[in-house]
C-alpha cells in the first residue's frame, strides 16, 4: 500500500527524525528515507533469518560435542572437574536457568503453584513476603532440562566458547571437532562468530546492515556454513545446502537497495 503524502509526517514521527535522519540527508525527501527504512527492515529482516539458521547449527554441534566430551548429564550446570565455567558463561547459564524455569511456571496451573509453597517454604510461608520474591523462591523447586536451559541461552555464549578464553579447556580437546577441517583456525572462526554476531545485536534492535558491514556479515555467514561439520569445507555441505538460496536472494536484495541508495551519491 502507498504512502499517503497527508502520512509523511505522522509517519516521520512514529519513527522518529533521528532514525530517518542520514536517509533524509541522502534522499532529500521523507517519502523516499521512509520507503528506504522499509527496505532496509526487510533485509534485516531476511538477514536475521539466516543469521538463526546459523546460531541453531551451531549451538546444536556444540552441545552435541561438549555432551560426548563430558559423559555425563547436567554437564551445562556442573560440568565435571577441573573444568569450570568462566564467570561471564556462568552467570548466563543461571540466567537461561532462570529463565527456562519462569516459562515453565508461567504454565503451571495456580493450584500446582500454590503446590509448590510446600518445597520453597518448608517451615511456613514468612509475612509479608511480596509476591515477586513468592513466585521466584517456589520456581527454584522446578526442575528442567538441559535443552530448555539451552534453548534459553544466546548466540554470545557459543561465540565464546570459540574464544581465546576456552583454547586450552575446550576447543583443543573438543571443540574443534565441530570444525573438524585440520586447517581451520580457532581465530578464524572466533572473528566470523563474532561478525555475525555483531550483526545480530544491530538488527534485534533494528539498526541497518548494509554496504561493508553487509558484505562482512555475509562472507562469514558464509565461512561458518562452509566449515561446520566439515572435514572438507565448501559450498555443498549440509548447511550450506541448506541456507544457499536464502543467501544469494538477500545478496540480490542487497546489491538492488545498495545501487538505489548509491543513485542518491552520485
Amino acid at each position: 500500500m502507498p504512502i499517503e503524502d497527508a502520512d509523511l509526517a505522522e509517519i516521520t514521527k512514529l519513527l522518529s527524525p533521528e532514525r530517518l535522519g542520514k536517509l533524509y540527508q541522502l534522499t532529500g525527501n521523507a517519502r523516499a528515507a521512509i520507503e528506504f527504512h522499509q527496505k532496509t527492515l526487510r533485509l534485516g529482516a531476511d538477514l536475521m533469518n539466516i543469521i538463526a539458521v546459523i546460531e541453531i547449527s551451531l549451538r546444536n554441534s556444540i552441545c552435541e560435542n561438549l555432551g560426548q566430551h563430558f559423559g555425563q548429564a547436567g554437564w551445562l550446570l556442573s560440568p565435571p572437574p577441573p573444568f569450570h565455567w568462566k564467570e561471564s558463561e556462568k552467570t548466563k547459564i543461571v540466567q537461561a536457568l532462570d529463565s527456562a524455569r519462569r516459562a515453565e511456571y508461567a504454565k503451571l496451573a495456580q493450584a500446582t503453584k500454590h503446590g509448590l509453597d510446600a518445597l520453597a517454604f518448608p517451615n511456613g510461608r514468612p509475612v509479608n513476603l511480596s509476591h515477586t520474591q513468592r513466585s521466584k523462591l517456589r520456581r527454584t523447586h522446578i526442575q528442567v532440562t538441559d535443552g530448555k536451559i539451552i534453548a534459553e541461552l544466546t548466540f554470545y555464549i557459543w561465540k565464546r566458547l570459540c574464544g581465546p578464553d576456552y583454547e586450552h579447556t575446550l576447543w583443543r580437546p573438543t571443540l574443534k571437532k565441530v570444525f573438524p577441517n585440520k586447517r581451520i583456525k580457532r581465530a578464524d572462526v572466533a572473528d566470523s562468530l563474532e561478525i555475525i554476531y555483531q550483526s545480530r545485536n544491530r538488527l534485534a534492535h533494528h539498526e541497518p546492515v548494509l554496504h561493508d558491514r553487509f558484505t562482512e556479515t555475509v562472507a562469514a555467514i558464509k565461512y561458518i556454513a562452509q566449515h561446520l561439520g566439515a572435514r572438507t569445507p565448501g559450498d555443498q555441505t549440509p548447511l550450506y545446502r541448506l541456507i544457499a538460496d536464502d543467501i544469494a536472494a538477500i545478496e540480490a536484495s542487497a546489491a538492488i537497495l545498495h545501487a538505489e541508495l548509491e543513485a542518491y551519491r552520485t
